[in-house]
């Protein structure tokens, strides 16, 4: 009976990865096939007669990619460490100090993630817009336009929160005998311990901002700032579109998502489950 139940656990398991890995192989299927080769056949055809990295050549000649993809990195990783430097500085007072109203603000905080962005996306943008912080006035103001609205969020700052709070108090006391203030604390302590909560924040906000399309479409104005998202979709024209071209570019666009998650997945698994039972 053991055995059956494993085999069936890992069988359900097989599909759910291999559902999860079709689009991708379809993606990857359709950036290798030649233009001779109909990607709309019925009934589909999943491996490419004859492969070829014709496509791959033609996003390089059509849209300058790889100014795109520095433009993605710069903006992906700026977000990532002020999202691990406010997120932090934010949960580490909600989980080890007291004082009144914490729990209010905690849960004022939660409360912001039932708000979507597209509902305060006017606002923010105005607020942008009066800043000066739009590529129309400097291409610094530019990328920080698409940063600052994303520099900090609620999600981060609960997971770090859980994280600090699965941390004895012991630990601090005994660094309040040595004579360490509350940052020595926070930075030579309490951090090094929490590096698997923040790996799991750090790809999930590179993620996220790497495929972010909708903002950086509203606020870019010049063809120079482009991310990834918005120049690829510069190879879909008002009346055609082709589809092998973006796939080949969004096959691009993948590959540095997935080297940043091979780099810190090491720390993934312990981080998703790091403060899971302290709340």
């Amino acid at each position: 009976m053991k055995i059956f139940k494993g085999f069936l656990v890992h069988f359900i398991l097989i599909l759910v990865c291999i559902f999860c890995l079709l689009p991708f192989l379809w993606l990857t299927s359709t950036a290798l096939k030649g233009s001779m080769e109909n990607i709309f056949q019925y009934p589909p055809q999943m491996l490419p007669k004859f492969p070829t990295l014709d496509n791959f050549k033609e996003v390089l000649r059509l849209v300058p990619i790889l100014k795109y993809a520095l433009n993605s990195f710069i903006v992906a990783f700026s977000t990532v460490i002020l999202n691990l430097i406010f997120s932090s500085l934010a949960a580490y007072p909600l989980a080890r100090m007291e004082f009144k109203g914490k729990n209010a603000a905690f849960f004022l905080i939660l409360i912001t993630l039932t708000v979507p962005f597209q509902a305060i996306m006017l606002p923010v943008y105005i607020i942008i817009l009066r800043m000066g912080l739009v590529d129309s006035v400097s291409d610094f103001g530019g990328y920080l336009g698409m940063v600052l609205p994303f520099c900090v969020n609620a999600f981060g700052i609960f997971l770090l929160r859980q994280a600090f709070l699965t941390i004895p108090k012991e630990l601090e006391e005994s660094a309040v005998v040595d004579g360490c203030n509350s940052f020595q604390i926070f930075t030579k302590i309490l951090i090094p311990l929490i590096k698997p909560s923040l790996s799991v924040l750090a790809i999930f906000t590179f993620v996220g901002s790497w495929g972010e399309f909708l903002w950086p479409s509203i606020i870019l104005t010049k063809q120079s700032l482009f991310t990834l998202p918005v120049g690829i979709n510069e190879l879909q024209g008002a009346f055609s579109a082709d589809y092998r071209l973006i796939a080949a570019g969004s096959m691009v666009s993948i590959i540095p998502i997935t080297l940043f998650f091979l780099v810190l997945q090491r720390y993934f698994i312990g981080g998703t489950h790091e403060g899971a039972v302290k709340g």
